[in-house]
């Protein structure tokens, strides 16, 4: 199957470049989004130990996993793994950011609405790699069968 493995090869780097890219952005400038992340990050933060209690820190944590899942994603290594870590911190990187069902003003909620399925297609899209298998059976032959 020479055809998926190159759909493969080049469907991860693109599944990947939204989040590296907006993940250096929010390791450099963590304060341009912090203020709109900071109720969904803080209540996440008090329900996960070990996370910092400021918005600035956990936006910027956030930020450094899409750098570094969504850069190892694209080459590769441990692509469902990655894919995984890619759709736990998009799914309250979508709740913060694009909350349209709160927005009063017809146009931003018609933007915001936009990025949150973009964002759930994206998610889509990581759940796929998350589950595929690169070509390999599971283990087993009863259950690869079944």
């Amino acid at each position: 199957m020479p055809v998926v493995r190159v759909v493969r090869s080049v469907a991860r780097p693109l599944l990947a470049s939204v989040f590296v890219s907006s993940g250096l952005r929010t390791v450099a400038h963590p304060e341009a989004v912090a203020a709109m992340a900071a109720p969904v990050a803080l209540a996440l933060a008090e329900r996960i130990p070990g996370l910092p209690r400021d918005a600035r820190a956990l936006v910027r944590i956030n930020g450094a996993v899409h750098v570094g899942a969504g850069s190892l994603l694209a080459l590769g290594v441990f692509p469902r793994t990655c894919a995984l870590a890619l759709a736990a911190s998009l799914v309250p990187t979508t709740v913060a950011g694009h909350a349209y069902w709160t927005e009063q003003d017809p146009g931003k909620r018609m933007q915001h609405r936009v990025a949150f399925f973009s964002n759930a297609s994206i998610l889509g899209g990581l759940l796929l790699a998350a589950t595929d298998r690169s070509g390999r059976r599971p283990h087993g032959r009863f259950r690869w069968r079944a």
